[in-house]
């Protein structure tokens, strides 16, 4: 099927048409924040679920019963999608935590108004792409990725699933409300996942003592975050994600692109990169 068959087009990029019907795009566009909120903001495959799985261990002082009594769906809910709708997140008490794939531009007029705190994760581009290349295979509501030189020139052009990756980081970065944006990179927390987690934890005014720091680094090693199936998405029906052609929590590293790209398109790649980032002042962990 194509993007027509599978995407709306909402304000200039495609979103899965199953996961965002229109009620619950008016709901995110209504939706009221609150000062104390989190949101967790991300292009897709940048690390979502691993946020997913550190904030709230966070804010629990270390209690893993916030991770594994919960989908991460439900425990960190995407205000965009259809699920949002349903779970009377108006009721839950402060604070809140939620993710969007939105682009900054996309936001609803409420976060301008109350600027909640916003954890903004970032990956290599060339990371995300084959992260998306495998992922986009196994699902039955995203247009399937085709030969992987296709699947490069809709990436690199914008037209995949929340539109472009370097619009999406350039509107980020260039937030006006940056003082309330914590801004890290999936390298970043690769290289050292104490060290993230103990700048996330003051970041989020809950600092936290050395030890239950060391518990929740272990615990978000990708290795065994993967075995929690409340964040493994073993629980999503094949016939909408079959994992059986590529698990959702894949490899968990960072240069797999290595793996993946031809040296004719990584050298593509770079080259876009280079023009479509080259005002970005910001200092990346993969430069």
């Amino acid at each position: 099927m194509t993007e027509a068959d599978l995407y709306t087009l909402y304000k200039g990029v495609y979103v899965p048409s199953y996961l965002h019907p229109p009620q619950s795009l008016k709901y995110y566009e209504e939706f009221t924040f609150r000062p104390d909120d989190i949101v967790i903001v991300t292009y897709p495959k940048s690390g979502t679920t691993w946020m997913q799985e550190i904030v709230p261990l966070i804010m629990s002082g270390g209690n893993p019963a916030s991770v594994e009594t919960l989908h991460n769906w439900d425990r960190v809910p995407w205000l965009e999608e259809h699920r949002a709708c349903i779970l009377n997140l108006e009721r839950r008490p402060s604070p809140r935590i939620f993710a969007t794939h939105f682009q900054y531009n996309m936001m609803p007029a409420s976060y301008f108004k109350v600027k909640p705190k916003v954890i903004y994760v970032m990956r290599n581009p060339k990371d995300v792409f084959t992260s998306s290349f495998h992922y986009y295979g196994t699902t039955s509501f995203l247009v399937k990725p085709g030969p992987q030189s296709e699947f490069l020139h809709k990436f690199l052009n914008g037209k995949v699933m929340f539109g472009s990756w370097f619009d999406h980081v350039k509107g980020w970065l260039n937030a006006e409300d940056s003082e309330c944006i914590m801004y890290i990179s999936y390298e970043e927390m690769i290289m050292d996942l104490k060290d993230s987690v103990t700048r996330i934890a003051l970041f989020l005014e809950k600092p936290l003592e050395a030890e239950v720091i060391e518990k929740i680094a272990e615990r978000c090693l990708f290795k065994n975050m993967k075995q929690n199936k409340m964040s493994n998405y073993s629980a999503v029906p094949r016939d909408y994600m079959d994992q059986t052609k590529s698990e959702f929590l894949r490899k968990g590293i960072a240069g797999d692109w290595k793996n993946q790209l031809t040296v004719a398109e990584a050298d593509y790649f770079d080259a876009v990169y280079k023009d479509k980032m080259k005002d970005v002042k910001y200092k990346f962990a993969w430069d």
